[in-house]
């Protein structure tokens, strides 16, 4: 457990400094080969929790403390041991007394051990006391910023609470079944035979009752099934795409939509992204699902005259840049690495692609607008705006839906995106 609790406090520590989580993991696996899976898993799944729940191991730290501690790493090293004690099925004895070990790599002195001793045992008589503190403090209680809460208050008047409780489950795992290599009803009984149950959240989005790996998912390998949440899979329902025509997705990586979009229709498609990196993943996606696209190209969607062959689309896939509020069950640390003044930022991107793919769109053909966030300012103020400089924009209904605007709210269902279908009159 020792290295375990280390290998998380060094994660959160660059998290914190302003890194994002999942390459910070990457880069733990790559720095140390003798890690087991278990361990990984382990480390993982801490690091993960107490980002969940900062707001409310801060709060709680904060009461046992008599003033902040100096030292970064002992502070998150009592954060991981909070965490564990509130949220794991770890021995409270074992939690305590690895993390006094642990202390020893992180701080010299005796002093600080027998303070890390002292303050986890005091959460363990106090813990309920505590509990009912730090949640009469809105941070405390719901582990966000106050400036998230504050805004989804504003925007979301009866519904806040229930996205902010949303943002801190644990995200489901849901697959979405290639109907060109299988029917749904037929791999639910794959799914069955391999003793994994599932049930249906949307065309061909399968929610499965427990995550496994992909290894352990019949004929992922073969292209059978990707994975992908149930709110992502309505992009390419959306878009309305048909045999034959030209369709950009931009910002494409990792490719989930666009290869979704292959999988619906025989189409001429083009897949954008600005990170090269992330371009190999797209291809990786094309080979396990043995298919084709037109082109993969790296450039910058708000930049069309540095790629763009000068053939019009016929549909267009903008899902763009944005805070990304809306996944938080599954990105926890984007909740400590945005800033409230993020969002005009991502504005002035959003509207700059918008304006750019616009261009080079066909007469009647239609984009479609998608956001993985829930704030007002990157979905329906960013449309506004939009419509107000282009009169040839009109909103259309998206299907099964009958709104111009689809603000997907995240449930235990799906996380949280935003759509709007835009033709070109």
């Amino acid at each position: 457990m020792i290295k375990v609790q280390l290998a998380a406090v060094f994660a959160i520590s660059k998290v914190m400094g302003g890194e994002s989580l999942t390459p910070v993991l990457q880069q733990a696996w790559r720095a140390d080969s003798t890690l087991s899976r278990q361990q990984k898993g382990a480390i993982q799944d801490l690091s993960y929790g107490v980002l969940r729940f900062y707001g409310q191991l801060s709060a709680i730290l904060d009461l046992l403390l008599q003033r902040p501690l100096r030292n970064k790493h002992l502070q998150y090293l009592l954060l991981v041991s909070v965490y564990q004690l509130l949220y794991s099925k770890a021995q409270s004895h074992t939690v305590v007394n690895q993390a006094v070990s642990a202390s020893r790599s992180l701080v010299q002195g005796e002093g600080m051990q027998g303070l890390v001793n002292a303050v986890l045992r005091n959460f363990i008589r106090q813990r309920e006391n505590l509990l009912k503190k730090v949640a009469e403090n809105e941070v405390g209680c719901y582990s966000y910023p106050q400036w998230w809460i504050n805004k989804l208050r504003s925007q979301y008047q009866y519904d806040f609470q229930a996205i902010l409780e949303a943002g801190n489950k644990h995200p489901p795992m849901t697959l979405r079944v290639n109907r060109r290599k299988i029917s749904v009803n037929d791999y639910c009984r794959l799914l069955a035979e391999n003793a994994l149950c599932a049930e249906s959240v949307g065309l061909e989005a399968l929610q499965l009752n427990q995550p496994v790996g992909v290894e352990n998912l019949p004929g992922f390998d073969a292209g059978l099934v990707s994975v992908q949440d149930a709110g992502a899979q309505f992009a390419a329902q959306f878009l309305d795409v048909h045999d034959g025509m030209r369709v950009l997705d931009a910002c494409a990586a990792p490719g989930g939509k666009g290869m979704h979009l292959l999988e619906i229709a025989d189409v001429a498609l083009t897949l954008l992204d600005n990170d090269a990196k992330r371009l190999a993943l797209i291809q990786q996606n094309l080979a396990r699902l043995q298919m084709t696209a037109e082109r993969l190209v790296c450039g910058d969607a708000a930049n069309p005259e540095s790629w763009w062959d000068g053939r019009p689309f016929d549909r267009i896939l903008a899902d763009v840049p944005c805070s990304a509020s809306g996944v938080v069950c599954r990105h926890p640390d984007i909740k400590w690495l945005r800033r409230e003044s993020d969002l005009a930022k991502f504005a002035t991107t959003q509207q700059a692609i918008l304006n750019a793919l616009w261009k080079i769109l066909n007469k009647n053909g239609k984009l479609l607008y998608v956001t993985c966030s829930v704030f007002a300012e990157e979905n329906s103020m960013q449309i506004e705006e939009f419509l107000k400089y282009h009169s040839d924009a009109m909103p259309l209904p998206l299907a099964g839906g009958g709104l111009s605007e689809g603000q997907l709210l995240p449930n235990i269902q799906h996380d949280g995106f935003f759509y709007t279908l835009l033709q070109k009159i």
